[in-house]
């Protein structure tokens, strides 16, 4: 199936396959989708998201060192020598922290990095693969994925996604266990193996483990084929639909979008809209 263009604006396309991180942002907002796959509006990361991509870079370096060497003493040197280009990196000036928040964030960061030993020990895992990229067509869509670990448990394949951000109830999981069938959907035509388990390894609280399954990977490729549709049709239209809700408060593009303007407008109003939503600003 050949990715969708969108035909009303020919000088912009949809991208050329679709990930979890896009797939998701498009269920939940169509019109913020476009705002940041389409028009390509510049998005600037929070600290929770820069954060996680530090923990998940000191933990990427960590579970690519031979067994014995995953200690929590090694981690902590990782993480000292990585700091520098963290430092440096534009997503983190982005920020602009002062030095209280510069110690903070360090502090958040080791919380989660050191997190991982709350639910496993490192050093007895049998790593396959860190950060693997697998591409593959599942259900007629392009997909690509970046799969933070790749393991065998007692000989069994195993998929393992980090979470830094607190744990979801249980309501709102399910998005995040669609991601990992999706991994695990990607690795068994990559690998010729189906895996096992898909794990969610949210750092320093809980690991959820689910059994993978045909029925489970054909429940995820079909949502996924269904969102792939979605695109197709908005592409094709032009018509990229707000979904205005509680989430507008945390969105970038808000100012942007009459209909997300009008929902901050209306919580704000209604004593609804949390006074640490970026956005509160606005109508404040």
């Amino acid at each position: 199936m050949s990715h969708p263009s969108c035909i009303m604006n020919p000088m912009a396309e949809a991208p050329a396959h679709l990930s979890p991180s896009s797939a998701s942002a498009f269920d939940q907002c169509p019109r913020r989708w476009k705002f940041k796959y389409v028009d390509r509006l510049p998005e600037p990361p929070g600290q929770a998201a820069v954060v996680g991509t530090f923990a998940h870079e000191v933990l990427e370096h960590l579970c690519g060192l031979p067994a014995a060497e995953r200690t929590i003493d090694r981690a902590k040197a990782l993480a000292r020598d990585l700091w520098p280009a963290q430092e440096a990196a534009d997503d983190f000036i982005a920020l602009e922290l002062n030095t209280e928040g510069s110690r903070a964030f360090r502090w958040q960061a080791w919380l989660a990095i050191a997190g991982l030993w709350d639910l496993e020990d490192p050093a007895t895992v049998d790593v396959v693969a860190t950060e693997q990229k697998v591409t593959a067509d599942l259900a007629g869509v392009p997909f690509l994925g970046i799969i933070d670990r790749l393991d065998r448990i007692d000989e069994r394949l195993v998929v393992s996604d980090y979470k830094s951000g607190t744990l979801p109830r249980v309501r709102w999981r399910e998005d995040k266990l669609q991601q990992v069938m999706l991994y695990a959907a990607a690795v068994e035509i990559a690998e010729g193996e189906q895996p096992e388990t898909a794990r969610l390894l949210y750092l320093g609280q809980q690991s959820i483990d689910v059994t993978v399954t045909d029925r489970k990977i054909e429940e995820a490729t079909g949502l996924l084929s269904e969102t792939w549709a979605g695109i197709g049709s908005a592409c094709t239209t032009d018509e990229f639909a707000a979904k205005p809700g509680v989430l507008c408060g945390w969105c970038p593009f808000v100012g942007e979008c009459p209909e997300g303007r009008a929902e901050l407008t209306r919580r704000h109003a209604a004593g609804k809209l949390p006074s640490h939503a970026p956005a509160a600003a606005l109508v404040a």
